[in-house]
């Protein structure tokens, strides 16, 4: 038998897991445990004491009628309703639904598609598809403090599927010669992180050294350490006072050279790309930026000693 964590006696000592199913469904076994978490943690620490906008006041709170997701002022009957402001207003869809959308969401590693969020939930694709938008494009922000400093790592990158061999020849019928694993409309993402920190991932309109310089100055400090491959769209950091430039010469095979090397960021980008590719498979521009979101967002917390799924649904209780 596995040694027991003491502090959790469902979870063995060796377990990576912050926040295990069974310890959601002790904590959150139904809609109204769920909206008695949101209760307290919007408005009353205490369960029955809150702020109340008409009286101007602190006055006691009751929850008369079981079915209402409201509590009412005991002193001049002012309703407040726990759910209003968050991605759960007005939602038909059951709260102890969303709140498993979002501890399936924090509990993988490599992402879920919301076909799967649909097997899990038991609700129409539709209804699974808004879910993991909404948690997504609304909680899972890049949530960084302030531009980036110390050492840091860029790089641009690809997203998209190869063109196929039949494609290839007729652009070079055409007299267009393109090196590498060339695509039709690929989308570009730059992507920009800290040694040991946190990391900025966008979509930039096309791969040029206008764009690459733009978003270098805006997510990092200056005076940092620069560190990038030897694509030519990063010569004018080297002349730029901003930034100290030291860069490793990918086009004659060289990877490391003491300090000097991207595999921080790279490995960022192969985390989202295997992710994309294996959950996923395809991404459209349009929605793009929201999965870079994602991935960066459990990038930065992949540290962090509180478990994603509490940070993410304390995030889901701010208006």
């Amino acid at each position: 038998m596995p040694p027991v964590n003491r502090k959790n006696p469902q979870r063995a000592k060796s377990s990576e897991s912050t926040f295990s199913y069974m310890e959601f469904s002790r904590e959150f076994p139904n809609d109204d445990a769920c909206l008695e978490w949101l209760w307290r943690s919007r408005h009353a620490p205490d369960g029955e004491h809150a702020y109340c906008p008409h009286c101007g006041v602190v006055r006691s709170f009751k929850r008369y009628d079981i079915g209402k997701q409201a509590w009412t002022c005991t002193s001049c009957s002012k309703r407040i309703y726990p759910t209003a402001g968050t991605i759960f207003h007005k939602s038909s869809t059951s709260l102890h639904l969303w709140f498993f959308a979002i501890w399936v969401m924090t509990s993988t590693r490599c992402g879920v598609s919301a076909k799967q969020l649909e097997r899990e939930l038991g609700v129409t694709y539709k209804t699974a598809w808004r879910m993991f938008n909404l948690i997504r494009n609304r909680l899972m922000t890049q949530d960084y403090q302030g531009p980036l400093g110390g050492e840091v790592e860029a790089d641009e990158t690809f997203i998209g599927g190869k063109l196929r061999e039949s494609e290839r020849r007729a652009m070079r019928a055409q007299g267009i010669t393109q090196r590498g694993p060339a695509t039709k409309d690929r989308a570009v993402a730059m992507g920009v992180v800290t040694r040991g920190g946190k990391v900025v991932a966008t979509v930039i309109p096309k791969r040029s050294a206008k764009h690459a310089r733009y978003t270098i100055r805006q997510h990092v400090l200056p005076g940092s350490m620069v560190y990038t491959d030897d694509w030519g769209g990063y010569d004018a950091l080297s002349k730029s006072p901003q930034f100290t430039h030291r860069r490793i010469n990918h086009s004659e095979r060289v990877y490391v050279s003491g300090p000097v090397h991207t595999q921080t960021i790279e490995g960022f980008w192969s985390l989202t790309k295997n992710g994309i590719r294996g959950v996923y498979h395809s991404v459209s521009k349009k929605w793009l930026q929201g999965y870079l979101n994602e991935y960066a967002w459990r990038y930065n917390h992949r540290d962090d000693p509180r478990a994603m799924f509490t940070l993410l649904l304390r995030r889901a209780a701010i208006s």
